[in-house]
């Protein structure tokens, strides 16, 4: 059940940036923290490939492509948190009470998983 979302005017400075892009305001050290995981998971899915390719024990190959999901599933954490007390918040305050709804279709795609 999706929907189209009404778009609050353009900041400059937010989430809901209207242009060809939505942007977010992300601190640099969220960033840095934010691609360090996901260097460290680009890793672990490189080091799964040869895993599957040394035909390694089922068993073992599933336990690291779990621990891969928990590390994606913690920088999807990071970014819902800041994604709530930044850009939420501020659309909010904006009056784009809309983004409540936007928020609910990102959670339960990150529950279906």
């Amino acid at each position: 059940m999706e929907t189209e979302f009404a778009k609050a005017p353009a900041t400059g400075e937010h989430c809901n940036e209207i242009s060809s892009e939505r942007k977010s305001h992300h601190s640099e050290k969220t960033i840095r923290n934010l691609v360090t995981r996901l260097n460290r998971i680009e890793g672990q899915i490189r080091g799964i490939k040869g895993l599957i390719e040394k035909d390694t024990y089922c068993d073992d190959v599933i336990t690291q492509i779990s621990a891969s999901q928990a590390a994606l599933n913690g920088v999807a954490k990071i970014l819902l948190d800041t994604h709530l007390k930044e850009c939420v918040v501020d659309r909010i305050q904006e009056g784009d009470m809309d983004v409540l709804d936007e928020v609910l279709i990102t959670i339960d795609k990150l529950i279906k998983k």
